[in-house]
């Protein structure tokens, strides 16, 4: 008996099938597996926990997941909305990318160069963000630090180095006349208006802001969060990142470890040569699966046959 694909989403996801307007990834995944003859189950979101317990022998890929079991995968965005990761680690910052050795010499550059143009004009010209932007052209001071707050998902995990209101008096008093501009996140403005004020009323000095991501990185120097993808989309500006916190593009970035060492890694992006083509070309176009990629779903039986799950164990 073939094995089954088992698609763990939260209940608006599957209502969206029901409604004819499928998510993004997992209206693809079912396309995909149709188109060979086979239906997807769809199941709800399961504990991590309750998750390592099934071992059924079928596949089951889990929404914004971090189970490493035997026949599970984990799928999310990667950063820009049509990239995603299908991952046997987890997503995002616990993707196994973040394991992968990065080489730049051995990518070809014209190859790069090619691919970061079509990122430009998918993302930079047309000022798209992952979530929704100001509309409006906003002027910000050239050569500034920008900075971006997150919600609470990197405290919860585990994965930042410090809170942030210790990355904002770090970055306020390492800032070298340079104005610093500090972005709630879109999905959590009022936490990010509450952390910019307590810190201003410390006495620091810091430039609230609602700009378009994309308007804040063509003029910053130097991007900081604790693991946002803003640190990767500035790649689209040329411009460099520090983080805060673990991340699975930490090859492509400078890491402050503590407060105390931002002003180091400061130092060290705004001098180290990179090529950003080629970092984009690595990450999003090695490393993550493209829902408008002609090869989408050649690289996704691709993942599901490394997890042990081949066209012939899936009855394709």
């Amino acid at each position: 008996m073939s094995a089954r694909v088992v698609l763990h989403m939260p209940n608006r996801f599957i209502e969206g099938f029901a409604k004819g307007k499928p998510p993004l990834l997992y209206g693809r995944i079912v396309q995909t597996l149709e188109a060979r003859g086979i239906a997807a189950d769809f199941a709800a979101e399961l504990p991590t926990e309750a998750a390592r317990q099934i071992n059924d022998g079928n596949l089951h890929v889990m929404e914004n997941g971090r189970v490493q079991a035997e026949g599970w995968l984990n799928a999310a965005t990667a950063y820009l909305e049509g990239f995603f990761h299908v991952d046997p680690q987890g997503v995002q910052a616990a993707s196994s990318i973040g394991q992968l050795p990065y080489h730049p010499d051995q990518i070809d550059a014209a190859e790069a160069a090619a691919y970061q143009a079509g990122l430009h004009a998918r993302f930079t010209e047309a000022r798209h963000s992952r979530y929704k932007q100001s509309k409006q052209q906003t002027t910000l001071p050239e050569g500034c630090i920008a900075v971006f707050l997150q919600g609470p998902a990197p405290i919860r995990q585990g994965q930042a180095y410090c809170g942030f209101e210790e990355m904002l008096r770090a970055v306020a008093t390492s800032a070298q006349g340079r104005a610093v501009v500090v972005k709630p996140h879109p999905l959590k403005p009022e936490l990010g208006a509450e952390i910019i004020a307590q810190v201003q009323a410390e006495g620091f000095d810091l430039e609230a802001t609602q700009a378009n991501v994309h308007d804040i990185l063509a003029a910053c120097a130097l991007s900081v969060s604790i693991n946002s993808a803003t640190a990767i989309e500035g790649f689209l500006h040329q411009k460099p990142a520090v983080i805060f916190g673990r991340s699975d593009f930490h090859a492509l970035v400078q890491t402050a470890i503590s407060p105390q060492d931002f002003p180091r890694a400061m130092a060290a992006a705004l001098t180290t040569p990179r090529d950003y083509s080629k970092a984009l070309y690595w990450y999003f176009g090695q490393n993550c699966l493209d829902i408008h990629a002609d090869h989408f779903d050649e690289r996704l039986l691709a993942i599901f046959a490394k997890a042990g799950f081949d066209a012939d164990r899936l009855g394709l």
